[in-house]
């Protein structure tokens, strides 16, 4: 029961991250993929 509330909240963060994580990962800057994401919503 404890792991669905983790893998809920590992998404939730990787969700809210995902551009930093995404520059990371790619090695690309994260201005060039929030303009391929689209629009980056409000924090």
């Amino acid at each position: 029961m404890l792991w669905i509330l983790l893998i809920v909240v590992l998404g939730v963060v990787a969700y809210r991250y995902r551009v930093k994580l995404l520059a990371k990962v790619l090695g690309q800057p994260e201005r060039r993929i929030e303009r391929q994401i689209g629009r980056k919503k409000n924090y």
